[in-house]
């Protein structure tokens, strides 16, 4: 009876306590459609309290929650940010389902995610490698302006290449093994439809992936949770493409549980801002959701977004003080039409199958399966049996005539200044020509078009499981398996009228493929270098969140493993035989563990005040671009190669109230063992011996070379600020600050290998004395300031102008080795000088600079439907700025550099980027 009585009191108290709870709940709904929106951020105004809404909509606030008269912020990218006053009273549930949130018909995300052109998103160099500003829209005014803003200037945010981000696809890693960067135009043209993202900025925590130090974005496709409702865009601009058309439509939750979204786009042009830079791509986006049970779902995306795109060149300021800013030295007339000869193709479908399972109202578990297939091409000019083609080949301008040793030969400087003047541009007609006549003489081709081949198929299945376990305690993970296969080879994709092309190196006179010797090959046939790489990758990672009151902090950790293996389908005469020291059959299967950990913490000082801290350590494989020196020719790997490491860590000071936000950001990474492979011919290096016919042994001082920078350190420090201020409920101000001070942190090793060189290990050079010269990759200091006035009326505009310092060119490794003091016997020039040296080896600053930029719009509601326009110019004063730029490797040595710097055009001068001049863009929508 006293166990009795005891079981009574417990649950009379259970009753009272329940009954005595303080909760504020609701929902939020579209109010367009009445759908319930996921993901809307709830914030009790002045408080630490911030949650968001689930799948359905809904929201709860349960623990010490404040009394008394309180605001809830309702906001979500795309609406408009709401305001609701509630009053919460001690034991009782306030109870706000139904919020509205109207759509933001004034919204310019569409805008500033076309102006980030595919062009500047995946040129293959390192210098116009950009942040993943596509993807990256939040909240955060800093996140939006780098990406938004200073996107044309190639900034990095941190300094860091987009390597350091992690792209999901619902839940799949994007990111290319083959450099570790995200392939863009694998979506591209689909903005309607990539806009549900789930972004954890920097080293904050995500559910899907234990991420990168540039953090985790997840594009969500499930078909259930885009609104429903379509919309129709056309848009027209003058930067890389000229008109766009993409509709896309939603069903939202139909009867029987399904669900589908699909969209369907267009993009081309003739000609971008650069000359002969045409656009082609089509775009198509399905997902289909079926709706098992309530517990589980299973969703079906397909994406395909073949492109085609002209490539424009970097050039030395010898050909742009000729040619301007425009000019592209890759093309040439046709038939009365510029023909380029530079050109990237990129066709990969992705395949993805999801299943949603709702093991209960507090556990989930995503199951994914990925499969991806295609090709990314890259078209070039060949010539075997005729001279450079190329408009800017060296001998072809004047500056080679000035710096003739016997004197300048003024006469034949003009001469070649007004040749390029008048054309300066590829000669198609020639080629055809010197085909046709090696026809009649029974040769093989003099030149041809070709095309650099990685042809892909990637297989990837992982399962995340995210389970909240309390209310304050959240537990995420998952496993992933990787298997690719990636086939490279050189296609022949033109003829140029010629009957065939002998498959064999013109310089060296020998067979690319000793199996296969004095081949003729057709269009459609293989040549050069043929090899396949496989990569199997497992990896998981777990992670921990916790969120009070007054502090919220993660731990995170993940392990992985990663095999590479090359198979050479050509052995190549200059590396002939199998396994390690040659080019045929399998190489050696090369092995790498990658560990991971990272924390942060939350610390609430007040609703208004808040500190961020977060710190990581993390080493990874290196890239499949970075592991094999010359894949393209033997077997051989990277010296002493090892997985990269990287720390680093970051604090934040973070205010926020109803009127003001803003954020400062300090950052440290360091980056340890990375290694970098570039290819060039070198003049002025160190004698080698190469081997002769006969057997003998001749000394040379030229050769094509690939240049290997081993254990690289590089240090990336700075500070970040955002600000913004909404001074009138039509006025907001903002202001945004980066500076930071990216390096090279040590003095790597540099060693040489080439097909000239006797000794199959090359030449080695010792340390290249990089310590304290500054990365290249953008500007690392960048200011913006700008404002946007929003019309109660619907109309708005905006104006921001943008200040860019500290860009510097990418020095060349080999002139800072003990190759460029060492004459041809390897002891030091006798006519050195340690002073003109260290003038010659200054690192180029380049100018500072400033942009503006206008934006602006109007929209209308007609019942149910939206219709609207906005426009931008981009570089308003048509400031000219260099983007970026690299030192040629030609001049190797003291004497070469010193001879070609005294000329007052260099031969061999550095080769720049530079950034539009003054650009538009007009969209036009209809959203119903």
């Amino acid at each position: 009876m006293k166990k009795s009585f005891f079981i009574f009191l417990f649950g009379i108290f259970s009753l009272a306590a329940t009954v005595a709870q303080t909760v504020v709940k609701g929902s939020v709904l579209d109010a367009a459609s009445d759908e319930p929106i996921p993901s809307v951020t709830i914030t009790i105004e002045g408080t630490e309290f911030s949650t968001e809404t689930d799948a359905n909509g809904e929201f709860s606030f349960t623990s010490n929650v404040p009394l008394g008269e309180q605001v809830l912020v309702v906001e979500k990218l795309g609406y408009i940010t709401k305001r609701y006053p509630i009053i919460v009273n001690e034991g009782k549930t306030v109870d706000i389902s139904g919020m509205m949130l109207d759509i933001d018909v004034t919204e310019s995300e569409d805008l500033f995610l076309v102006t980030l052109t595919d062009d500047e998103l995946n040129d293959d160099t390192g210098g116009a490698d950009n942040i993943s500003g596509l993807l990256q829209s939040s909240q955060d005014v800093f996140q939006n302006t780098a990406a938004f803003e200073f996107s044309s200037s190639f900034f990095n945010i941190k300094g860091l290449n987009s390597e350091n981000g992690t792209v999901l696809i619902n839940g799949i890693e994007m990111n290319k093994l083959f450099d570790g960067r995200p392939q863009w135009s694998d979506w591209g043209g689909l903005n309607d439809v990539v806009r549900n993202q789930e972004l954890a900025i920097g080293l904050s925590p995500s559910n899907y992936s234990f991420g990168g130090v540039l953090g985790t974005t997840n594009i969500n496709t499930r078909a259930s949770q885009y609104r429903k409702g379509g919309r129709i865009t056309y848009s027209s601009s003058d930067r890389s493409y000229t008109n766009r058309v993409i509709a896309s439509y939603a069903t939202g939750m139909m009867n029987g549980g399904w669900s589908v979204t699909a969209a369907v786009g267009r993009r081309w042009g003739d000609e971008g801002f650069q000359e002969a830079t045409f656009y082609d791509a089509n775009s198509f986006f399905l997902s289909v959701e079926k709706k098992l049970s309530e517990k589980h779902s299973i969703n079906f995306t397909s994406i395909y977004a073949p492109n085609r795109r002209g490539k424009s060149s970097p050039n030395t300021q010898e050909v742009y003080d000729l040619k301007g800013i425009e000019y592209n030295e890759y093309w040439g007339w046709q038939d009365g039409e510029k023909r380029n000869s530079r050109v990237k193709e990129v066709n990969e479908p992705i395949l993805m199958l999801n299943h949603y399972w709702d093991i209960s109202p507090r556990t989930t578990l995503n199951t994914n399966v990925a499969y991806q297939f295609g090709k990314i091409g890259n078209s070039r000019l060949d010539f075997p049996g005729g001279a450079n083609p190329s408009p800017t080949y060296y001998q072809k301008l004047p500056s080679y005539f000035l710096a003739d040793p016997d004197g300048p030969d003024f006469a034949g400087a003009y001469e070649a200044e007004q040749e390029f003047l008048t054309n300066g541009q590829l000669d198609w007609n020639r080629m055809y020509d010197a085909n046709i006549t090696n026809n009649a003489s029974g040769l093989p081709a003099a030149f041809v078009l070709y095309e650099d081949r990685n042809d892909e198929t990637q297989l990837t299945a992982n399962t995340i499981l995210t389970s909240d376990i309390t209310d304050n305690i959240t537990i995420s993970g998952n496993i992933t398996y990787n298997k690719q296969k990636s086939e490279n080879f050189a296609e022949i994709i033109d003829l140029l009228g010629s009957n065939g092309y002998l498959n064999n190196d013109s310089f060296d006179n020998i067979p690319f493929d000793l199996r296969n010797p004095d081949e003729i090959v057709g269009e459609g046939g293989k040549i050069r270098y043929n090899y396949d790489l496989y990569s199997d990758i497992i990896s998981g990672f777990a992670q921990a969140q916790f969120k009070y009151r007054k502090i919220d902090f993660f731990v995170s950790a993940m392990a992985s493993n990663t095999t590479y293996q090359r198979d050479g389908l050509y052995e190549n005469a200059n590396y002939p035989g199998e396994g390690q020291g040659g080019s045929f059959g399998k190489g050696r299967e090369l092995s790498f563990s990658g560990l991971g950990g990272k924390a942060g913490f939350t610390y609430k000082i007040s609703g208004k005040h808040l500190i961020d801290v977060n710190a990581a350590y993390i080493t990874k494989a290196p890239s499949l671009r970075n592991t094999y020196s010359n894949s393209r020719e033997n077997h051989a790997i990277v010296k002493n190669i090892t997985e990269e490491k990287i720390n680093s860590v970051d604090a934040s000071y973070i205010f926020r109230s109803s009127k003001i936000k803003a954020k400062l950001t300090g950052y440290y990474t360091k980056i340890e063992d990375a290694n970098e492979i570039s290819f060039y011919y070198a003049d002025g290096l160190v004698s080698y011996g190469i081997g002769n016919e006969d057997g003998t042994t001749t000394s040379e001082t030229s050769a094509f070379v690939q240049e290997i920078l081993q254990g690289i350190d590089k240090r990336h420090i700075g500070g970040e600020f955002g600000i913004e201020a909404q001074v009138t409920p039509t006025i907001k101000l903002k202001g945004v600050a980066a500076v930071g001070q990216y390096t090279y942190d040590n003095n790597p090793n540099l060693y040489l290998t080439s097909s000239d060189f006797t000794d199959p290990n090359g030449i080695d050079l010792g340390q290249a004395s990089l310590k304290d010269y500054k990365l290249s990759g953008g500007p690392q200091t960048a200011y913006s300031v700008g404002f946007e006035y929003r019309d109660p009326d619907y109309w708005w505009v905006g104006a921001t102008a943008n200040f860019f310092d500290n860009a510097y060119v990418d020095v060349s490794p080999l002139t800072r080795t003990r190759n460029f003091y060492s004459d041809a016997d390897g002891l030091p020039f006798n006519d050195y000088d340690p002073e003109l040296a260290r003038q010659l080896l200054k690192q180029e600053k380049f100018d500072d600079y400033m942009v503006v930029n206008l934006v602006g719009g109007k929209s209308w509601k007609i019942n149910d439907y939206f219709v609207g326009f906005f426009a931008s110019i981009n570089n308003l004063f048509d400031e000219v700025y260099k983007t970026g730029g690299f030192e040629q490797g030609r001049n190797a040595n003291f004497r070469e550099l010193r001879d070609d710097a005294s000329n007052d055009k260099p031969v061999f001068g550095s080769k720049y980027w530079y950034g539009r001049g003054t650009t538009y863009f007009l969209n036009v929508y209809f959203r119903f």
